[in-house]
Formats: C-alpha cells, sequence, structure tokens
C-alpha cells in the first residue's frame, strides 16, 4: 500500500466520523447569499463571497489528498488567475512554457504584460537548463498538453530556490494520484478539475494548493475580493466525481499504456508519445516522477485528413476538445494553434473496456 492510496481513502471518509447519527453522509448543497450573522461577525460563514459550506466538504477532501491547504475556483483558468494576479506586481519576470496550454500564454500577454510584467518563453524539455535568476515565477506544465513533454520538477524547483524564483506546476494531466508536485518541492499546485478529478465533462472547476500559508492565503484573498468563487452544486458535483478518481484514473492509465503500446507498433502511426512508453525521451524521469503514464496519447497520423476520418470512425471516441472524462475523446490540436503536426492528434483515453477500446481504435485506423 502507497502512503498516497491511504491519503485517498482518508480523504474519502475525511467526515465520515464526523456525521452525527441520523444525518447524511453526502455533504448539502448550501444555496445562499447570506448567512444569520452574530452582533459582531464571525466564523468562516458570514457573506457568500466569503465562503459556502459544499466548497468547504470539497476544500477539505482536498487538502487530505493534497497535503496542502486547497481553495477552489470556478474554472482551471480563474485558478491559474488567481494564482498570478495574487503574487505578480509590475517589474517581474515570469516564465511560463512555450509548447503548454496555450490559454495561459494568452491571459499572460493580454492581462500581465500591459502591467508592466515580463512574460518569457521555455520548451518544457528545456526549463532544467535556463537560467532562472531574476524571475518571480516559474511555471511547469508536465507532462505537457498537448506533446506530453516532460521536465523535472524536482531539479526546477532546487534551481529556482537558489533563484528566488517560486515554482508552480500544473498538474492537470496528472491528478495528484499520478503524479505529487509539492513533495517534488513546488511551491503551488494548480489543475482543471474541469478534466480528470471531476472526470464526467459536466462542468468547469479548478483548485490551487499550497503548503505555503502566505501564498494561500494571498489566494483566497484575492477569490474573496474578485469573486470568482465556485457554485455550491458545481462543488458537490467535484465532491461526487472526486469519491471515483482512484479506481477512473487506474482504468484511464492502465488503456492508454496498453493503447501507446500497439499504436507505437502500427504503419498507420507516424509518431506517438506517451510517457509511459520506453521510446518517451524522458522515460526514466517518467518512472521516478510520475505513478502511471497518465490518460493521454499524443499520436500523429499522416495529414489532417488521415487524423479527422480516423477520429470520426472510432465509435468510442468523442470529437472534444476537453480531456481526462469517462469517454474516451481525441482531437486535432493543430487547429488551435499549437505547434503541432497537422495530423497530429490528442487522444484521451476514458473508462471503456481496454481491449473493447482498442479494438474500436484498431478498426477505425483502418479508414485514416
Amino acid at each position: 500500500m502507497s502512503d498516497i492510496e491511504e491519503r485517498f481513502a482518508r480523504s474519502l471518509h475525511h467526515a465520515s466520523k464526523q456525521v452525527a447519527f441520523g444525518e447524511a453522509f453526502v455533504p448539502p448543497i448550501v444555496n445562499t447569499s447570506v448567512y444569520r450573522l452574530e452582533p459582531d461577525p464571525s466564523g468562516p460563514y458570514q457573506y457568500a463571497r466569503w465562503g459556502n459550506p459544499t466548497w468547504t466538504a470539497l476544500e477539505e477532501a482536498l487538502s487530505i489528498l493534497e497535503d496542502a491547504e486547497t481553495i477552489t475556483f470556478p474554472s482551471g483558468m480563474a485558478a491559474i488567475a488567481a494564482v498570478l494576479y495574487s503574487i505578480v506586481k509590475p517589474g517581474d519576470r515570469i516564465l511560463l512554457p512555450s509548447d503548454g496550454y496555450y490559454t495561459v500564454r494568452v491571459f499572460a500577454d493580454t492581462y500581465l504584460v500591459p502591467l508592466g510584467v515580463t512574460v518569457d518563453r521555455a520548451p518544457t524539455g528545456t526549463v532544467e537548463t535556463v537560467a532562472l535568476d531574476g524571475y518571480r515565477i516559474v511555471w511547469i506544465e508536465t507532462p505537457s498538453n498537448p506533446g506530453l513533454d516532460m521536465a523535472d520538477i524536482a531539479a526546477v524547483a532546487a534551481r529556482a530556490k537558489a533563484a528566488g524564483a517560486l515554482v508552480v506546476v500544473d498538474n492537470t494531466t496528472m491528478t495528484p494520484l499520478g503524479q505529487r508536485p509539492l513533495e517534488l518541492g513546488a511551491d503551488i499546485v494548480v489543475a482543471a478539475d474541469t478534466k480528470a478529478l471531476n472526470g464526467h465533462s459536466d462542468l468547469l472547476f479548478g483548485h490551487v494548493s499550497s503548503r505555503d500559508a502566505k501564498l494561500i492565503g494571498g489566494v483566497r484573498d484575492w477569490r474573496r475580493v474578485a469573486g470568482a468563487i465556485p457554485g455550491p452544486f458545481e462543488a458537490w458535483l467535484v465532491h461526487r466525481g472526486l469519491e471515483t478518481l482512484e479506481v477512473r484514473f487506474s482504468r484511464m492509465c492502465t488503456s492508454a499504456q496498453v493503447i501507446a503500446e500497439r499504436l507505437g507498433q502500427h504503419p498507420k502511426v507516424k509518431a506517438i508519445n506517451y510517457p509511459g512508453l520506453a521510446s518517451h525521451p524522458r522515460a526514466s524521469l517518467a518512472r521516478t516522477q510520475m505513478r502511471a503514464g497518465g490518460s493521454l496519447i499524443a499520436l500523429t497520423l499522416a495529414d489532417k485528413a488521415a487524423a479527422e476520418r480516423f477520429i470520426s470512425a472510432c465509435p468510442f471516441m468523442r470529437e472534444a476538445t476537453s480531456f481526462g472524462g469517462v469517454h474516451t475523446s481525441a482531437e486535432r490540436r493543430a487547429r488551435w494553434g499549437d505547434a503541432v503536426a497537422d495530423g497530429f492528434i490528442r487522444v484521451s483515453t476514458g473508462c471503456e473496456p481496454t481491449e473493447v477500446l482498442w479494438s474500436a481504435v484498431n478498426r477505425a485506423l483502418a479508414s485514416a
């Protein structure tokens, strides 16, 4: 039994023994904008922009799983914005991955650069060698989305600490079960819980975790003042999704490993990138830094037409831009401007039975 498995079990049961006999185990959905106040207001619930019991139930579970205080947000980008706005000030420099989720770069260029923040970029695979002196934040997304390149979190964190920089890791692709950035030296973890943590493709959500009280306090204050708060129903749904994360993520990673290995042998596949493959450029790092290869596969077919034919022909593959759900999905990422080949496909393996999914994928490749 691993520590993370025990931690996940504790997150499942974080309130089990606190529930009084005759009361519900499932946390309530508290739809309110006001609370009854004492003459001198105190306590966690004074106004709905400041706190909500449904958020609290989820944040307590996530805090146990992350082993760090956790603040929730209405989307992954809201979580990212909270980190950047609560830390960065005019004159600061930040380093972003040039091959990571493109909306982070769009956000920085649109809203931070005009404030006097210098935004630099580096490919994920090179950040370990970039000079980090003078940076306020070094942002890592590993494995990167969509190319699945990797960075050594511990190595970057050690160099950033020596240079006086903070390290933020976007852990969306791996979840707290697949990778533990805070234990590798990161200062902050962000995640789009829209993806695998919720897992059902029915809401937007995000969270920020940190063991640094000042940093997470700044994130919490920014949420309270800016109003980037999650809805109680969405928080309740994520709490429900979290409870099946371990079994879902295990199936997704198992299927991705099997399918990636077989795709690597298929004559119609021009290139395959998956952290669990021995052929991945950072395979040794994946074995030490990650608990599994993840649920995403970077697949390249001959061209745009072949990629579109393949996706359309697979009956168990949704044409969708998100990932991490129980249904396998895929998309041709060049259409968003990512620096990938026209035939590049990001495949997100779902929870379908592995051999049934592979059979459908294999048949669809005949159309590519």
